[in-house]
């Protein structure tokens, strides 16, 4: 029985007081992490961006997009290794409606 895709977005907030070192090492983290457990559709780096709401006394945040393809079991863990990485302040994975 062949492994059923789904189309997931992924979207993150990395703390900059990581510094912009660590900040690239991170988005590089996670899209080597989506790369070898599925297909990268489109990945947006969108940059510093203005807080809606403080977070941990944050105003500002380095926001990642990514639209990917995998199978159904991977966003659960990419969600865990999200949650225990250092300076992820917020992540959310949706599935996209084809």
């Amino acid at each position: 029985m062949a492994k059923t895709t789904a189309n997931y977005e992924l979207m993150y907030i990395i703390d900059l007081d990581l510094g912009e070192e660590q900040v690239q090492a991170t988005v590089e983290k996670f899209k080597t992490l989506i790369e070898a457990n599925g297909t990268i559709n489109e990945h947006d780096e969108m940059g510093k961006r203005k807080l809606a709401y403080l977070i941990n006394d944050k105003p500002e945040g380095f926001y990642v997009l990514v639209k990917f393809n995998s199978a159904p079991d991977f966003p659960a863990e990419l969600d865990r290794v999200l949650h225990i990485t250092d300076g992820i302040m917020r992540s959310l994975i949706t599935v996209l409606e084809d």
